[in-house]
């Protein structure tokens, strides 16, 4: 009678541990769905923040660089275009239009276009971009300077933007130049 119970509480035991082991496969791809979308949301929200800080960079245009860029105005691309056209090939005026924003006013008392990538967080990518638009426009003939604008950024990005003599705006500071 003893090994009948035994053997009963044996089939028991397994009916459980197999109901148990689809549970834990149903909460596995349900945890794998979930990170999944938290991945997404992630990678719109970090979108969302980036444009609206774009958006508020280009309002607030003055009171971030005022010191910096006299008399500074938002550049608009058709007005731009006509600037270039003549210099660049398509590729390269299509890079110059894609920048965040282009700013044009007196910086050390000379007209100056300033290239600015706007990036929550300031990376070489941003850097390099910034430097090879605003050689686009001095290749145009026009006297231009990168920025980055940026709420943070690693020390290493900031060595590289000194290197390459890139401005850096970040967090309310336009940071020393190289």
């Amino acid at each position: 009678a003893k090994v009948a119970e035994l053997a009963e509480a044996q089939v028991r035991t397994e009916a459980s541990l197999t109901r148990l082991d689809a549970s834990v496969d149903k909460l596995t791809a349900a945890q794998a769905e979930m990170a999944s979308a938290l991945q997404r949301l992630t990678i719109r929200t970090d979108d969302v923040v980036g444009r609206t800080f774009e958006l508020q960079f280009r309002d607030r245009l003055t009171a971030y660089l005022g010191h910096f860029l006299r008399r500074g105005k938002i550049v608009p691309n058709d007005q731009l275009l006509e600037e270039i056209e003549p210099h660049l090939s398509k590729r390269e005026i299509d890079s110059v239009l894609s920048v965040d924003v282009i700013a044009h006013g007196r910086v050390e008392d000379e007209p100056t276009y300033v290239v600015v990538e706007v990036s929550w967080t300031g990376d070489t990518e941003d850097i390099v971009r910034a430097d090879e638009r605003a050689k686009l426009l001095r290749q145009a003939g026009l006297a231009a300077i990168p920025l980055v604008a940026c709420n943070a950024i690693s020390p290493e990005s900031t060595a590289m933007a000194k290197l390459r003599q890139v401005r850096i705006w970040c967090n309310g500071s336009l940071l020393e130049a190289a």
